[in-house]
Formats: C-alpha cells, structure tokens, sequence
C-alpha cells in the first residue's frame, strides 16, 4: 500500500523514506534484526530489551480535555492535556517522522465483531510491529483489502517531549485523543503502552454501547458455562485460569456485550521472570517459540540460551505470542455469558477467607475497592507491615470514565444473567504475612473447581460477622478450619485486631466511591465488628 489517502497520509504522515505495510512475522524478524533492534535466541524467539523503560509510564499518560470528554472522563483518575498542547504534540511529532522508515499494522481489538475496533499501528521500530501483531487480533486478508482504521496509534520511541511546549511531565508521552481518535506515544521503548491504549480506547467506547470492558482473564468448561476472574498482578489470574480442563479465552482483557463475553487481545503478555517448565509447562513452552517477542530476558551471547531467572534488566521481564501458542486457547475468542465471577486477592493481613459468595451489591462493592495487599521485601520502601492496595475495576490505570459506570454495569450484567460471584484469596491463612502460611494452591483449587461445576452454590454457609459475604462451612476436599480464617489464628484476639484493621482500610478506601453508588452498595460495606466468633 502506498502513501495515499488511506496510507500514512490520511494520519498526517509527510515525506517518509519508506512504509512497511503490514509485514508477515519472518518479514518483521529480518527488519528488527537488520536494525539491531533485537537477537535471535535458540529455538526462536526475538530477544529485546526496552531501554529505561521496563514497564508503563503512568505518570506521562494523558487524556486530550475537550468538549467531548469533559463530561465523560473521571478527571480524578486521568491527567488532563489540552487540545492545543496536543495539536502541538501532533505536528512536532509528524515533522520528527519526516525521512524515517516506518512500519504499519493494521489490526483489530475485540473478539466480538459487533464491538470490535479496527486500529493502525504506525511504528518506527519493527520489534513493535511484531509486537502488535502477535498481540492484537489479526485480520484476514479479505479483511485487509477493506481495512479502514478507526483510531490510530502513533509510537516513536526517538521523539522527546518538552513539557513546556506540550505539557507533558517529562520527555515521555502517551497522549489519548478520543475526539480525533488518535494516541501519541514518544520517548518511551516499552511496547506495553501501545496494548493498553488499545484497552483504553474500547474502556472508553463499550460501557455508552452497554458493554462491560474488564481486566480479566477468562475460560470456558466442555458445558459451554464460561468464568471471569478479576484480578490484580500476584493474585493468580493467569495460573488459575490457565486450567488445562478448561479452554482459555484469555489472559488480560475482556468485554461482555449482549452476546456473551469476548477476548480484546488476539495473544497474550505472560510475566516470565522465573519461570519454570514445570510450574507453567504452556506459559514456558513460548518463550522457545518462533514469534516469540521476549522483553529484556537475559540471553547468552554465545549460545543464545535464556536465563528467565536473571531479572538484570528487569524485573518485570516478558514475553509476547499469539494466543494459539497456548494448545487449550479458543480459536474464536468468545464464549457465553458468563456463569461465574471471581475476584481475586492476595489478602496478606491474613483476614479474608479462601472463598467467599457475594451478592450482586457484594460484587460492586469488592469490584470498585479492586483490593490486594503488597508484601515487605517486594518493593523499595513497604517496611515490615504488608500494605493495602486499592485499585479500583482491578484496572485503574485503564479506566478512563468513573468507577461507578462500571461497577453498575457490572452489577447489572451479573443480575441479569444470574451470574454466581465470588471473592478468592490466594493471600495468607494461620496469621498475617511473616507469621502465617500462603493459602495452598491445592485448596484455592478445589474451592475453584467447586464453584466452577456449580456445587458450591449448594453447600451449607456462614456469614462472616465483618465484611457479611456467606463464606462455605466445609467443602469435600478441603480441610474445614482453613475455611473459617479465624479458626487458623493461634492468636484469636489479634486475628479480631487485624480484621478491624482491614476493615477500616476498606471503608476508608471506599468513600470516594459512596456519592455515586446506590444504597445496597453503600450496605455492602463490612463493619467494625467487635468479634469475629
């Protein structure tokens, strides 16, 4: 495809040395390894290392200010940038590109052909164009004859911001335009921010059209009856999904239209940092695939053989593939309504119990705290406590509109297909982080399974005196005192302190959210119950 109207030129793009449509993946390979932009390491995979960027650039996102979105994006969550300093952004950019060779993807976000966005890559380095490609969804070539972009995402790396000329925090930008449907990436290697402008864009567009966008996995049993599991990072969304009985639809991002639930993504971004072959046999197996795109893993010059334990230059090392290189995914990237709901959490206070049902209201409530706790020794400055993280949707960073949209969709959705939600802690048991145990996969497993196949919902419960979800009373399986957290404290005064604790974190955290919920919600809240017997 040339430089017309609907080449580069219909974006702005202006004497260019050359475009690169739509190149196959060996054809990618050969440019990104002509260009140094990246290695061939054994059994296949393109080895490549993202600069000072290792992962998202949250401070340097911005959402375009403008009569469009002034009333539709929540400004508390999202920096705003104004019209005329991306207007400047824009031209500096297009005038940055002029002499350059770049490469064009053109690809779709979203399973669901009713929903789906069609998105132009524009790129200056190859190893990015791979990148989108193994990540997004792949048109036909029927497809491509047609290909008309909704949206545009311009990303080059060698272009430097200037605050004061942009408005930007610093020499990196991502700059979303809903209104010109345009995102402008500069000064920034980490091929990450191109996938979540994609998520961003459909955050923005689905809920006006009812449809829920989610930051999830999802699979789907032999019975047709399909789970979504919420879930922030180290709480097991990826390895619980992952179930080889079940068929994987996907791995990060999902929508839930009026025809069931939907794959945004056409692969999958797995975190790789230590990864074992025996832990996660399919998630290891890419990482010696042809296609492959592996962000800065440490290789061997010589032998080209990876250390995925060596986190050197990162440590949020990963690997990029198409979603068929895991042998159990969908090969359509859809599936029904939903029969379940999880929620994951690492609770490392050493509170909440392995698994727990909640109500529609439940559900909203836990869905905007989106909690999890980080653990002392993980990040720089946590001290010996664990620490409270409250992302709301389980996705923050991604949401542009406010919290509440989302969580009344969500509610809405699961009461209108009688979906069965539930809260799963993969934290801690017997005490908090440094006194007790982690919860034991096999168990989190089996509670799962239960759930999953539908006997749970018909098992004897208690309601927990604090946070009022039914928790099961005993479960085939599984040992019945790990199922009432209490029970496990060798110290029952100081689990009652801790829950209090946790409580006042959560109802804390929430009032943000309480002017814009209805009353079940605000009811939903747990409380500061004196004793947990």
């Amino acid at each position: 495809m040339t430089d017309t109207a609907y080449g580069l030129g219909r974006h702005g793009f202006r004497n260019l040395k050359a475009v690169h449509w739509n190149l196959s993946v060996p054809a990618l390979y050969e440019e990104a390894i002509a260009r140094r932009e990246g290695h061939l390491a054994a059994n296949g995979p393109l080895v490549v290392r993202t600069g000072v960027h290792t992962g998202r650039s949250a401070s340097d996102k911005f959402v375009v200010r403008d009569v469009q979105t002034e009333s539709q994006v929540w400004w508390d969550n999202n920096k705003a940038m104004t019209p005329a300093h991306f207007d400047a952004l824009y031209a500096d950019m297009m005038t940055h590109a002029e002499g350059r060779e770049l490469f064009a993807k053109d690809l779709f976000g979203g399973a669901d052909m009713t929903h789906r966005i069609s998105v132009r890559v524009v790129s200056e380095y190859a190893w990015h164009s791979l990148f989108v490609n193994q990540l997004l969804i792949r048109p036909t070539a029927e497809e491509l004859k047609n290909f008309l972009p909704e949206f545009a995402i311009i990303d080059l790396p060698s272009f430097a911001a200037d605050p004061a000329r942009h408005g930007t925090a610093s020499q990196t930008v991502i700059a979303v335009n809903f209104t010109k449907k345009m995102i402008l990436i500069g000064g920034t290697s980490y091929a990450g921010e191109m996938k979540k402008s994609v998520f961003t864009i459909l955050n923005y567009l689905l809920p006006a059209k009812r449809v829920m966008s989610m930051h999830c996995s999802a699979n789907v049993g032999a019975d047709g009856k399909s789970a979504i599991f919420f879930g922030l990072s180290g709480t097991g969304k990826t390895t619980l999904s992952a179930d080889a009985s079940r068929t994987l639809i996907g791995d990060d991002e999902h929508g839930w239209s009026e025809n069931g639930i939907f794959n945004i993504e056409g692969g999958c971004y797995a975190k790789v940092i230590r990864l074992s072959r025996e832990a996660e046999p399919e998630i290891f197996s890419t990482t010696e695939r042809f296609g492959t795109v592996l962000e800065n893993v440490v290789m061997d010059e010589a032998t080209r053989a990876l250390d995925l334990d060596d986190a050197r230059y990162a440590e949020n090392t990963r690997a990029a593939y198409p979603i068929d290189y895991i042998p159990n995914a969908s090969d359509t990237g859809r599936a029904g309504h939903p029969k379940n709901v999880i929620m994951l959490t690492a609770d490392a206070f050493g509170v909440l119990p392995p698994i727990a049902r909640l109500t529609p209201s439940q559900a909203m409530y836990h869905f905007l705290s989106g909690f999890t706790a980080k653990v002392a020794g993980t990040e720089k400055g946590l001290g010996k406590e664990p620490q409270p993280t409250f992302s709301t949707c389980f996705g923050a960073p991604f949401m542009p509109r406010h919290p509440s949209e989302y969580g009344n969709l969500l509610r809405a959705l699961i009461a209108e297909h009688s979906a069965d939600c539930w809260l799963v802690n993969t934290g801690w048991t017997s005490g908090a982080f440094g006194t007790g145990a982690r919860m034991p996969i096999k168990a989190t497993r089996a509670l799962l399974n239960a759930a999953l196949d539908g006997s749970l919902a018909n098992v004897e419960m208690r309601v927990d005196p604090h946070f009022k979800f039914r928790v099961p009373v005993a479960v085939p399986g599984v040992d019945a005192k790990i199922l009432n957290p209490r029970d496990t404290w060798a110290d029952k005064s100081a689990y009652d302190a801790q829950a209090r604790k946790l409580v006042s974190m959560f109802r804390d955290n929430f009032r943000k959210f309480e002017a814009h919920v209805a009353a079940d919600v605000l009811q939903a809240a747990p409380e500061l119950a004196e004793a947990a017997e």
